[in-house]
């Protein structure tokens, strides 16, 4: 892809950095507040999926610190082995150290998946992204993403209202009647939490799928779109038809709570299984918009990194769509206790069918790989990390699809471990790559690649050293959710918490040299990586209309071996020889 002549936006603001100051620091502020820049709102989106980050590990680590030693009481009464030991809150209610630690797993569920990883690369790295990647000057509706910005926002200050309230103790899938019954004030505004957060990702997914529609440069087909597109697009489907199914549930467990309208607990005359069934229908396909726009990261990080021609472009693109639409047909492994048998079978094989276009990406990625040039910096290292820890992932999820080995491994820390592969080794490693990536293009700034990749090993073996071990855990017996347990597990919860202490190491050594690269790095050239998206014919950072000149498509995102990246030139980048029959 190479910005031709096309119309020249002119000079003036529109070409400095999108993030200039407007002169004074009120303007400055009020530039903002009230941007439709998609970029600022990608920044803006990004500041806070990063908090949250923070605020769920922060609870994440002192969970896992309790869980250090079995809480245990002796003869003379003295309760020993509990971290947290209770209080009696200003309502007059006792909470005992059990309390304080359903609160801890249940906030850090909440915040980590409703806060953080929902949003994290969509509409985060997606908003920043996607507009410059198809050579478009925003998105195709940019009032409505400011609005799913404030409504993100809104949403977040209702989880805050509970948090500051006590939090929660249902966990983060609300389950019935527990939710419906218990803590009435802080559960009510959790789940208006989650439900207002629902309305900004389906904003963020009608926008961009509307935006890949219509705001393609001129000469980019479907097929000429960079793998990020096509994994943000599947992502965007799957926010705009699941979302409002999870909107609804939510809203039916407050009218339960508020009206006592009996829709789930049984009390009442309610169901509490069809509440599983409604929100699992929305969280399964949830797990996707999670991970499909992690698959779309890896593939940038290996055809760049890699310096090659992605294999079976294709294949990966509609596996895409694939996942997004299997998704919607695999809820019911999560009832496996629930269901009638023949239910069972039925989502036992759908099951099976998910692994098909998800084990297609993986062998394309490592065919990729195969022979290439391959530059082991900080971004590559993640996509390393990521191909490791999303295989066990995968690997795991068989056992928890299949009847006879789920029934005893359901509700055991092999679910925590599985779902930890998938979500933190795989969507979190993916997301914190990808920042190590785009970073130059967004800030205009290097970051010390030598600490960057200190941080990079230190998270894959502060990530594998935590939840490798919970897969033995799980096939052992050991219960989820727990406060305490036996004896005999305390070695292996030890280690877990050991690798909790070298991952927070890994993620303060990359928020220190993401800091020393805002202060201090070195200024980033237009395409530091050698890139062959458009993203990459921008200036680093971009200026406010993302291109000086509209570009137009004249190679694809991927022709490394016929094309020159953009801001490069021959001598820096030698062409290989071609072969007969290759057509530049």
């Amino acid at each position: 892809m190479s910005a031709h002549a096309a119309h020249s936006h002119g000079g003036g603001h529109h070409d400095e950095p999108y993030f200039a100051s407007k002169g004074s620091r009120w303007k400055t502020i009020m530039s903002w507040v009230y941007t439709i820049d998609h970029k600022k709102i990608g920044v803006m989106y990004l500041a806070a999926v990063l908090l949250a980050f923070f605020l769920g590990g922060v609870f994440a680590l002192l969970l896992r610190a309790e869980l250090w030693a079995p809480t245990k009481t002796m003869p003379d009464g003295q309760v020993v082995g509990q971290i947290f030991t209770g209080w009696t809150t200003s309502t007059g209610t006792t909470l005992t150290g059990n309390n304080i630690y359903n609160r801890l797993f249940s906030l850090h569920g909440t915040i980590m998946v409703f806060l953080f990883i929902i949003p994290s690369i969509p509409a985060a790295l997606g908003n920043i992204l996607l507009p410059l990647m198809i050579g478009a000057k925003d998105v195709a509706f940019p009032r409505l993403n400011l609005l799913s910005w404030y409504t993100y926002l809104f949403g977040g200050a209702f989880a805050l209202w509970a948090l500051i309230g006590g939090g929660v103790e249902t966990g983060w899938t609300f389950y019935t009647p527990y939710s419906s019954t218990t803590n009435w004030g802080n559960v009510t505004a959790m789940v208006l939490a989650a439900f207002i957060l629902g309305f900004s990702s389906i904003f963020t997914g009608i926008n961009f799928i509307v935006t890949v529609h219509k705001l393609r440069t001129p000469g980019m087909g479907w097929f000429d779109m960079p793998l990020f597109v096509w994994a943000t697009y599947a992502t965007a489907i799957i926010q705009v038809l699941a979302t409002p199914v999870l909107g609804i549930t939510l809203l039916m467990i407050v009218f339960e709570r508020v009206f006592h309208v009996g829709i789930f607990d049984p009390a009442l005359g309610g169901d509490p299984v069809l509440f599983q069934h409604f929100f699992w229908f929305y969280s399964h396909p949830a797990v996707y918009i999670m991970i499909v726009p992690a698959f779309g990261v890896v593939s940038e990080l290996l055809a760049v990194h890699c310096r090659k021609r992605l294999f079976g472009y294709r294949a990966i693109a509609f596996s895409s769509i694939a996942i997004a639409a299997i998704s919607f047909l695999v809820w019911g492994h999560h009832l496996f206790v629930a269901e009638t048998p023949a239910a069972n079978a039925i989502f036992s094989a759908l099951t099976f069918l998910v692994a098909i276009p998800t084990a297609i990406k993986v062998f394309n990625w490592i065919a990729t790989m195969y022979k290439a040039s391959i530059a082991w910096n900080t971004p590559m290292l993640y996509a390393m990390s990521f191909l490791f820890n999303f295989t066990i992932g995968g690997l795991t999820g068989p056992p928890l699809a299949t009847l006879a080995t789920d029934i005893h491994l359901t509700d055991t820390y092999f679910v925590v471990a599985h779902f930890h592969y998938v979500m933190m080794g795989g969507t979190v490693l993916a997301f914190v790559g990808g920042l190590h990536h785009w970073w130059p293009k967004i800030t205009g700034r290097m970051y010390n690649e030598f600490w960057g990749r200190v941080g990079a090993v230190l998270v894959f073996v502060g990530f594998n050293t935590t939840f490798m071990i919970q897969f033995i855990l799980g096939t052992q017996g050991m219960p989820r959710r727990y406060a305490t347990y036996v004896d005999m597990f305390q070695p292996m919860h030890q280690v877990s918490t050991v690798g909790t202490w070298i991952l927070g190491l890994g993620f303060i050594i990359h928020l220190c040299v993401f800091v020393q690269s805002l202060v201090a790095g070195k200024k980033a050239t237009a395409n530091p990586w050698g890139g062959m998206s458009m993203e990459w014919e921008a200036a680093s950072p971009p200026i406010e209309h993302n291109f000086h000149r509209e570009p137009v498509m004249t190679h694809g995102p991927y022709d490394y071996d016929t094309a020159i990246p953009p801001h490069w030139t021959a001598k820096d980048y030698p062409l290989p020889p071609q072969r007969p029959g290759m057509a530049h």
